[in-house]
């Protein structure tokens, strides 16, 4: 049975045969002709003069003036007229074939490939050009082989204009013999094109300069990625494409992770075809963007690939102008397919025939078909009830869900390893949601603060009012798909499709603690801006901060939670000056902002009455944190003890709540330090640690206690 690496050894041994061997035996028969005429070129003492080429002696010049001018030495009247011609379908007919070449193209394309397979090639041109340091063919070797007459030399210096197919396409690089000196063109070597060295000779795959930016993908099937109706429309487009010849040029623009290659490899796998992937950005500054392109053109022309193209935003101008330049001039390939983030700009010339294809965000469908489709690849025990709430709450793109149920299989498989969880156990919602959350908001990390969700609806005391507000906010992000998506306000709001609340009260009232509820709710993450580092005081720039704080949350599927929202959205003044006109445009963009955020947007404010009531009116859900009276002091003061602390039988609860006017924060500050206080003692937390806690709260408050309060303390044996 034969072996893979010898099945691969006796097919390049077949290709060899067949395409190049003949080819090279006549060659052998030419080059052999031209050594029999070689003493007479070069002379009869040519051979045994060892300092031949430092020196030209006077029987050596009068040898060189008796030949005629241009005339062909090393021809032979008796060779065949082309050394490619074959009578069996080859490689070299195809290139022929494909770039329109001419006998003697391919004789100059055998010529430079030889050396590639046989050293001894070296030899025999260094002897042919009477050079031992000419080891490659040069055009004046070329010609004086090829060349019946001076006529015929003369003619055939065409074959090396820029223009000629084998410059033109690439194929031969003509490289001068010095590169400090003039030369002429004959002097130039002549070197095949690594890419078609390899293709001759059955090297199928990359070359060194494509594999530095592109690789090769199979497509085993195509994978759901766009509604069906889209879909279709666009393997219908591919398929008219394809088999009317037509050339089409697609171009995918959207975020990285909207699935655009994916949609590519889709369109490889429908015409049963590979896809080359090409990364733009990553094609090496010594390499010429035309020059890459040929070799993306090229390859995909010689093995059926569809060559897909991203990272076309990363171009200059001028490279944008080039690569449109190649679009038009490269009709053989039915299909070509490019991608970037930003829409195709329109040419400042001729237009071109570039469809250009949105991705716009996976609606709520999209998403659930697509949760079912990759869970279905994996053992799970998620309900449809799941599905559809991972569908809902996170608003992923293609790519970016199948990362997120990889990524919780994977997970799931580690914690099995570690024997956290059974062996071969089911992926569940919560390492669904767990995954999800880890698949966006990467930009918004360098600019906000990401929160934890720690609390619960147990850890918070407010008015039944504001929770139940709370609750709502809640259930308008739990059914936001059937209400915009399936009931069809979705289509009749161009904004205000999000949802954006308003946190008003005095500072430590529970404001943050609501948003980290809301965020432990819904299972989303939680981003705290702190607008009073956002807000510049030259011109232009808080607009250009909110600007990429909201371009880096439209896909974050985050809770965006503003605090010190007073420092912007005060009251708009009057026009006084050009600041008030600009502190006015500031306050206006942002409401723009807010209301076409799609998440759900927290302002939270200290004082109310500091805001537009413009601006209020746009929002959906305004939410008063009053301070809290005795009675909720009370109770939060119950609360605010984890489980395992330690509280002395004198602690005195409803004295605190009636004898201190704190907030929430204030409590949990005042609880925190009277159990350091309590600990350093070695002692369970008194009323004695916090009374002191209370006093030192109130000095960092500029608050004083009274004279009451003090003797209290005094008496409850207070140290400090």
């Amino acid at each position: 049975m034969m072996t893979s690496r010898e099945s691969l050894t006796a097919e390049w041994s077949e290709t060899l045969l067949t395409n190049i061997l003949p080819g090279l035996q006549r060659l052998d028969a030419l080059l052999a002709q031209a050594s029999n005429l070689a003493p007479e070129t070069h002379g009869p003492t040519a051979a045994a003069d060892r300092f031949r080429g430092l020196y030209i002696s006077q029987e050596e010049s009068a040898h060189i003036l008796n030949q005629k001018p241009g005339e062909p030495r090393l021809y032979s009247n008796g060779h065949v007229a082309s050394l490619a011609l074959s009578t069996a379908p080859s490689r070299l007919d195809w290139l022929r074939e494909m770039f329109q070449l001419s006998p003697f193209d391919l004789d100059i394309i055998l010529l430079a490939l030889a050396p590639e397979l046989d050293r001894r090639y070296e030899r025999l041109y260094a002897y042919l050009q009477d050079h031992v340091g000419r080891r490659w063919p040069t055009v004046d070797l070329a010609l004086h082989l090829l060349c019946s007459d001076a006529a015929a030399r003369l003619s055939h210096r065409s074959h090396f204009n820029p223009d000629a197919p084998l410059i033109h396409h690439q194929l031969i690089h003509l490289i001068p013999e010095n590169d400090h000196r003039p030369t002429s063109l004959l002097s130039h070597f002549m070197q095949l094109d690594e890419q078609i060295t390899r293709f001759l000779l059955g090297q199928d795959g990359l070359d060194n300069r494509l594999a530095t930016f592109c690789h090769h993908h199979h497509p085993p099937q195509a994978s759901p990625l766009l509604h069906e109706a889209t879909q279709q429309g666009l393997i219908g487009l591919i398929d008219e494409a394809w088999t009317t010849g037509s050339p089409m040029r697609l171009y995918l623009y959207g975020p990285a992770s909207a699935g655009k290659r994916q949609v590519a490899q889709n369109a490889a796998a429908f015409l049963e075809l590979p896809c080359l992937i090409a990364d733009l950005s990553r094609i090496p500054p010594t390499l010429p963007l035309a020059e890459a392109l040929t070799l993306i053109w090229r390859y995909a022309r010689f093995y059926k690939t569809i060559p897909y193209l991203e990272g076309v935003d990363n171009l200059t101008p001028a490279s944008r102008v080039l690569l449109r330049v190649h679009l038009r001039q490269n009709p053989h390939l039915p299909l070509i397919i490019l991608a970037g983030s930003e829409p195709w700009p329109p040419p400042d010339d001729d237009p071109d025939d570039v469809l250009s294809i949105a991705f716009n965000l996976t609606d709520y469908m999209q998403r659930r078909t697509l949760w079912q489709a990759h869970l279905s690849q994996y053992k799970h025990n998620l309900s449809l009830t799941d599905v559809e709430t991972l569908a809902g709450r996170f608003r992923l793109w293609p790519t970016q869900i199948a990362q997120a149920v990889i990524a919780a299989a994977n997970q799931v498989r580690w914690q099995a390893a570690i024997g956290q969880r059974p062996a071969r156990a089911h992926l569940t919602v919560e390492d669904c949601f767990r995954s999800a959350r880890t698949q966006s908001g990467h930009d918004l990390l360098n600019l906000a603060t990401k929160i934890e969700p720690l609390y619960t609806w147990d850890d918070i005391v407010l008015p039944a009012a504001a929770r139940t507000q709370l609750h709502e906010i809640c259930q308008q992000l739990v059914h936001r798909h059937t209400v915009l998506g399936q009931w069809g306000f979705g289509q009749r709001l161009s904004l205000g499709k999000g949802v954006n609340a308003l946190f008003a009260g005095p500072s430590g009232t529970g404001k943050t603690m609501a948003a980290d509820i809301i965020a432990n709710e819904l299972g989303l993450e939680l981003y705290k801006i702190d607008l009073s580092g956002i807000v510049s005081k030259y011109i232009g720039e808080t607009e250009k901060n909110l600007e990429r704080i909201f371009r880096a949350a439209e896909n974050a599927n985050a809770i965006l939670f503003f605090d010190e929202a007073d420092a912007l959205f005060g009251k708009r003044s009057e026009v006084r000056d050009s600041h008030d006109r600009y502190a006015n445009i500031e306050i206006s963009y942002l409401l723009q902002k807010i209301e076409a955020y799609d998440g759900l947007a927290i302002l939270a404010s200290n004082l109310r009455q500091n805001l537009d009531e413009a601006f209020i009116r746009r929002l959906a859900f305004t939410i008063h944190f009053p301070f809290p009276d005795e009675a909720s002091r009370r109770q939060i003061w119950a609360t605010i003890w984890p489980d395992d602390t330690p509280l002395a039988d004198d602690v005195d609860l409803d004295h605190l709540a009636h004898q201190f006017k704190l907030s929430g924060g204030n409590i949990k500050n005042v609880a925190l330090a009277a159990a350091y206080l309590a600990v350093t003692a070695g002692q369970a937390i008194g009323m004695g640690h916090l009374l002191q806690a209370v006093r030192r709260e109130y000095q960092k408050m500029g608050k004083r206690m009274s004279e009451d309060e003090m003797s209290l303390a005094a008496a409850r044996g207070q140290h400090g």
